[in-house]
């Protein structure tokens, strides 16, 4: 699902032009010694929204953290380059790869036919879980009764919502009945304000939101299960196979399991 836009200046007048290409469209990038082709030389731009624990979120002193970032990080070194977090809006981080802004887009990001028209992704890293907050003594007990909800919370963009916002026919529940908030702290807060009935997000966020709010609880029926993957621009087949390359090493070794470890804790 999500947070990015702080290219690092190399100097007033490379700022100026870095800041006149991006407003123009321009997508020039900078060759590294590795080869690839990225949108800063020497360096690996990640778009995303640290609005998502615990895959991204931000630190006290202003940095980031989470399984997205650590994962993220292991790649950029296995390919020789720095991790740039650029963090924005879960719709804007999509989009910044397909723009020329970003490398990579990690977001607890899902593949789906919509984003495979405009976007390669990388093989799986993460599974995710959607769920569904209610109150306690909400009547939504199951995902069958979230037919019966007036209005349900997602964050914009994510599959929850486009899951939601689909036509009865295809399972969804109608746009009508759907209201997309910026993050998924506000539709919780919706939530928690009586504005919606139900919110849906992903399982691990969830369970962050229900700790810090009293009153709230999951539903034991899963929404859907997805698979995360890293999201490139269309086409960029060097970046998408060494990313790949790196990522099956760092699975292979067990890295990416103690990063997942590290932040989600077995039950």
């Amino acid at each position: 699902m999500k947070v990015w836009n702080k290219i690092a200046a190399l100097g007033l007048a490379l700022g100026m032009v870095a800041s006149l290409a991006a407003c123009s469209g321009d997508s020039k990038k900078g060759a590294n010694e590795s080869g690839l082709n990225t949108v800063e030389s020497g360096k690996l731009h990640m778009s995303t929204n640290a609005q998502f624990p615990p895959y991204e979120m931000t630190t006290d002193d202003g940095g980031f953290e989470g399984i997205d970032v650590e994962v993220a990080q292991a790649i950029a070194e296995k390919l020789g380059l720095e991790l740039v977090i650029d963090d924005m809006g879960f719709d804007a981080a999509l989009t910044a790869v397909q723009t020329g802004q970003s490398d990579i887009v990690m977001a607890g990001v899902t593949v789906n036919e919509e984003r495979l028209a405009v976007m390669d992704f990388s093989d799986s890293y993460a599974t995710g879980v959607q769920v569904i907050i209610v109150k306690e003594g909400s009547p939504i007990q199951t995902v069958d009764d979230l037919a019966n909800a007036e209005m349900i919370g997602t964050q914009k963009g994510t599959t929850g919502y486009i899951y939601c916002s689909a036509p009865v026919e295809e399972n969804g529940y109608g746009e009508d009945h759907v209201t997309a908030y910026d993050s998924g702290a506000l539709a919780v807060m919706a939530l928690m304000n009586d504005q919606v009935d139900a919110v849906v997000i992903d399982n691990e966020p969830a369970k962050s939101f229900v700790a810090a709010n009293e009153g709230l609880k999951i539903l034991d029926t899963e929404f859907a299960v997805e698979d995360y993957a890293i999201g490139v621009d269309k086409g960029n087949t060097p970046l998408l196979d060494a990313v790949n390359g790196a990522l099956k090493e760092l699975i292979q070794d067990g890295t990416v399991q103690s990063i997942v470890d590290k932040y989600i804790v077995a039950e």
